[in-house]
């Protein structure tokens, strides 16, 4: 994995972690855990999915679907 593809894979997780925290009122540890634990996580850090390249907002529609399921 590049430099590169870390950067962009940092940036989304702590949007993503934002994201979670202002949609569902709880703390940050809360968020990290609820995103850590998640396929979509997994995903996110595996570069040949390419989920890195898509924007947050993406990636976070994609974690709410599956913790839906």
């Amino acid at each position: 994995m590049s430099i590169q593809q870390q950067e962009m894979i940092e940036y989304t997780i702590q949007d993503v972690i934002s994201y979670l925290m202002e949609d569902n009122g709880i703390t940050m540890d809360q968020a990290m855990e609820q995103f850590y634990l998640s396929g979509t996580f997994e995903k996110l850090n595996d570069v040949e999915t390419g989920l890195y390249l898509e924007g947050s907002a993406y990636v976070y529609e994609m974690l709410k679907r599956e913790m839906k399921v």
